[in-house]
């Protein structure tokens, strides 16, 4: 269940209260008129079933709510209610696969953006990634994969594509053009200070055979990037976001640029392009798997809502 707290004006508070107490998935309807001061209006409030609640924004907005005052939804972890119950029986579907299309709109855009605290994450992680691969460690390699922050950016990308949002494909494609380049300079940086104070060589690169999966481009490079992209937007559009650390684990986006990095500054021209090419065959590939789950979401969304009109 949601908490959803809509701020309204007053001419259309009823409004609002008819459309939440008609709706059999919404429950604990209250009012309180007045009580909102900025914006200044009347405080309605309901706890929604999730399958119901990107129908209801999308009626709220038509009524111009968003604009005139304003929605909050809020994940409400424990109640106590069988007026609860009897409002998640009534909504259709199924709470895991229902999609709040505002939701993934306002996740992706918020962990897309380019920050000092996603290109510090970004950086870090590929030096980790680079440390893992000269030490010829998986363990350290999979720390980088997980601690690395560009799925956001892809999932941004991939929502803007399908709901043809340019601002979030500008912001997904800016993070990820500016953030890898950058990260991938400073580890370069890293790497010539390693092999001038002796820590670094050429020999450390010739054999890595726990970490060659980094460089190593094949079919299963492109399906393990679609299976991770699907993977990570079904995570996003389905609340299940504790699912997200398995899929930095199986993309080695941030182990192909550090690596790319590092074989360059030894010389190792073949390695370090075949270690480009890895990252851009699990970028594409992240992205296309993305969309195509989200155009299936919709299209179920759609498929959902002319069952409900029917009915």
């Amino acid at each position: 269940m949601l908490h959803m707290r809509v701020i309204v004006p007053p001419d259309r508070s009823e409004a609002v209260r008819d459309l939440l107490v008609a709706e059999p998935g919404a429950t604990h309807v209250t009012m309180l008129p007045g009580v909102a001061v900025q914006p200044s209006g009347d405080l309605v409030e309901a706890d929604v079933a999730r399958e119901v609640a990107d129908d209801l924004l999308g009626r709220l907005g038509a009524l111009g709510v968003d604009r005139a005052g304003g929605v909050t939804l809020e994940v409400i972890d424990t109640s106590l209610s069988d007026a609860g119950d009897a409002a998640e029986e009534a909504a259709p579907g199924d709470p895991q696969d229902a999609v709040i299309w505002d939701e993934v709109v306002a996740r992706t855009g918020e962990e897309s953006r380019l920050s000092v605290t996603y290109q510090m994450f970004l950086t870090i992680a590929c030096l980790l990634a680079a440390i893992g691969a000269i030490t010829n460690s998986p363990v350290t390699v999979v720390g980088a994969m997980v601690l690395g922050p560009e799925f956001g950016p892809l999932a941004a990308v991939a929502v803007g594509l399908v709901l043809r949002r340019g601002d979030l494909v500008r912001r997904g494609a800016v993070a990820l053009a500016v953030g890898f380049p950058l990260a991938m300079t400073i580890t370069a940086l890293a790497s010539l200070l390693l092999d001038a104070v002796g820590l670094l060589s050429t020999a450390d690169l010739a054999d890595l055979d726990q970490v060659g999966f980094i460089y190593e481009v094949g079919p299963f490079s492109l399906i393990v990037a679609l299976l991770a992209g699907a993977a990570g937007m079904l995570s996003l559009t389905s609340a299940k976001s504790a699912t997200l650390v398995g899929v930095f684990i199986s993309v080695t986006t941030v182990p192909a640029a550090a690596f790319a990095s590092v074989a360059l500054v030894e010389g190792r021209y073949v390695q370090a392009m075949q270690s480009g090419v890895q990252l851009a065959v699990n970028l594409f590939g992240i992205v296309v798997a993305a969309a195509a789950v989200l155009l299936l979401a919709r299209s179920r969304s759609r498929q959902g809502r002319r069952k409900l009109s029917a009915g």
